[in-house]
């Protein structure tokens, strides 16, 4: 009979969560007026440079509006230069008391409804430039394009996405985790997580945990957890599916191998061995989780007691054993 002699020890947290990583900062782009698309000069997976063009609207209507506004200010212009010499002749006529103080003030109400009036026409016109301007989409930052939205020949409202752009050097590790992690963790703790890709395991990042969601998911009832990754491998591109470890050591555990375990009635129980009697008994005990090819045992069992590891299934309480040699621990 082989056996093991509890001795509670720290052990590698090695639970594992599978996530996929994501920009930190993902902004959804569009046109500031709405248009017809004419052209769209990047795709899924581009890289961009601040002040890039990235897509165009139809112009048409933009420069006959800018058109109708710089010929407002030209009108304006003209009003504004024969309202001021109306006031400077009638000041003069005031002057020699040959008209009326009314025909003076109804000429600098005049100037001055002209000087209000540029200043609006200015003003459409600067809207006016802006707005030509608003149909060249431009990217605001370094970034790759992750996603688009729209394509030559639609119609788009102002503000309506047309791709989404990322910076490409913040880069977390997204997962969804369940409440039960949380457990033993501090409120506010941010621990050290070391990500792996799925498909090729030795290439590996470290992170520390950015952010916890504090609402569980309506549907899977987990928690959104953003880890911040330093320094990032190429490999680790948006979207690849990645394992998180956090890189830390539990407190004090037993941990037996699984094959101790022993179902009685659907609950988890050990075989005890006493050296005294060499007999065995059955105990109850609470398993904290499971694990590929172990169990953490979080009661039922002290320091220095004997399990049974093998052969379990054909063990009954006070059954006289033997220890095979150099199996005991």
């Amino acid at each position: 009979m082989r056996t093991v002699v509890v001795e509670p020890r720290p052990i590698e947290d090695d639970r594992k969560a599978v996530g996929e990583i994501r920009p930190r900062q993902e902004s959804d782009i569009g046109f500031q007026v709405g248009g017809k698309i004419i052209s769209r000069a990047v795709d899924v997976g581009n890289s961009v440079k601040a002040g890039d063009l990235l897509a165009r609207l139809d112009e048409q209507d933009f420069q006959n509006k800018l058109r109708s506004a710089q010929s407002d200010v030209v009108s304006a212009q003209a009003v504004l230069t024969e309202a001021q010499a109306t006031e400077t002749r009638q000041s003069d006529l005031l002057a020699k008391g040959v008209t009326p103080v009314a025909n003076y003030d109804a000429a600098v109400k005049n100037r001055r409804s002209a000087e209000a009036q540029l200043e609006a026409s200015k003003a459409a016109l600067d809207l006016a430039q802006d707005q030509l301007a608003y149909t060249q989409l431009k990217a605001d930052f370094d970034g790759i394009v992750t996603a688009v939205s729209a394509e030559p020949g639609q119609v788009v409202g102002a503000g309506q996405t047309v791709l989404k752009l990322a910076k490409p050097d913040q880069v977390d590790a997204v997962f969804n985790i369940a409440e039960s992690a949380f457990r033993d963790r501090q409120a506010g703790e941010r621990p050290a997580v070391i990500v792996s890709l799925l498909s090729s395991p030795s290439i590996v990042a470290d992170g520390i945990v950015r952010e916890v969601s504090p609402i569980a998911d309506p549907t899977t009832r987990t928690y959104q957890v953003k880890v911040s990754l330093e320094k990032p491998p190429v490999a680790m591109r948006f979207g690849a599916s990645v394992a998180g470890r956090l890189k830390a050591m539990t407190a004090p555990v037993i941990v037996l191998p699984g094959s101790a375990l022993f179902d009685q009635g659907g609950k988890a129980a050990v075989w005890l061995f006493d050296a005294a009697s060499s007999t065995v008994k059955l105990t109850p005990v609470e398993v904290a989780r499971y694990e590929t090819d172990k169990v953490v045992v979080s009661s039922g069992l002290s320091k220095g007691d004997v399990v049974v590891t093998a052969g379990v299934n054909r063990l009954r309480d006070g059954q006289h054993v033997r220890l095979v040699e150099g199996a005991g621990s």
